[in-house]
């Protein structure tokens, strides 16, 4: 039997080291690519920061930020003491938008304060969102609260609504200032409910008759009927007791007719 003969080819310099570079340099241009992604995100506006962070924490999309239709932006945009104004922003663009908001805009306060941003939909001597001594929202009252609704709806915080009336003596016994404030209250409750408010977000439904006066040197001026809206802080619970009216001892509006 002819003995068998083995050939054994030697690899070269390629076959040692042929692989190595190539894996070097996919790791330097993925850090390069990483680079430029965070340089790029640190000149993005705070929205598109948060929602491509949201993304990775909710890669589904199932949540999206208020005010925008951008999915996948992990937690809804949540009311807190640092983004009030944001919101107070974004809230007074969208009213801009109501159709008699040139004449309403004077009826309309927003305030930040210790419990959370406070809405104020303020009245004149001839009813600006309900008719004088009337329950029912007025048209105008109806379009305000509805644009509100869209807006609040969007958030996962509570909402309170205070009904509020001036000192003119209401009616008799059976209904007076007390059964008109809050069920103007229980009035908005429904309209900013059926027009996109959870359940889940109204907190409290208070009427405060004339006990909460905005102008106190006048308790009769027609600013201190009024619905107040009040967006509370994830963080913080609802007042125990009625809160501070602001600008109390100035009318914000004088007119009278």
């Amino acid at each position: 039997m002819a003995p068998r003969i083995i050939i054994k080819k030697e690899g070269g310099h390629g076959g040692h080291h042929g692989g190595a570079w190539k894996v070097a340099y996919a790791d330097f241009v993925t850090a390069m690519m990483a680079l430029f992604i965070v340089l790029w995100l640190l000149n993005t506006s705070k929205q598109v920061q948060e929602a491509i962070g949201g993304y990775f924490k909710d890669p589904s999309g199932s949540s999206k930020l208020v005010g925008s239709n951008m999915q996948g932006s992990g937690e809804n945009f949540s009311l807190t003491k640092q983004n009030v104004t944001k919101l107070k922003e974004e809230l007074q663009a969208r009213i801009r938008k109501v159709s008699n908001f040139e004449k309403l805009s004077k009826q309309i306060e927003m305030t930040i304060t210790a419990e959370g941003l406070r809405i104020e939909l303020l009245e004149t001597a001839k009813g600006t969102f309900f008719d004088l001594g009337n329950a029912n929202p007025s048209p105008d009252g109806k379009e305000l609260l509805n644009a509100l609704a869209q807006e609040i709806g969007k958030l996962p915080n509570r909402v309170s609504i205070e009904g509020h009336t001036d000192s003119k003596p209401y009616g008799t016994d059976a209904y007076t200032n007390w059964e008109l404030s809050v069920d103007r209250a229980n009035a908005a409750r429904r309209i900013l409910r059926a027009s996109g408010l959870g359940e889940h977000q109204i907190a409290q439904v208070r009427g405060y008759a004339d006990q909460s006066l905005r102008n106190k040197n006048d308790p009769e001026d027609p600013a201190n009927r009024r619905i107040s809206v009040i967006v509370q802080y994830l963080d913080g619970g609802a007042p125990k007791a009625p809160p501070e009216t602001p600008s109390a001892d100035k009318p914000v509006n004088n007119e009278k007719n």
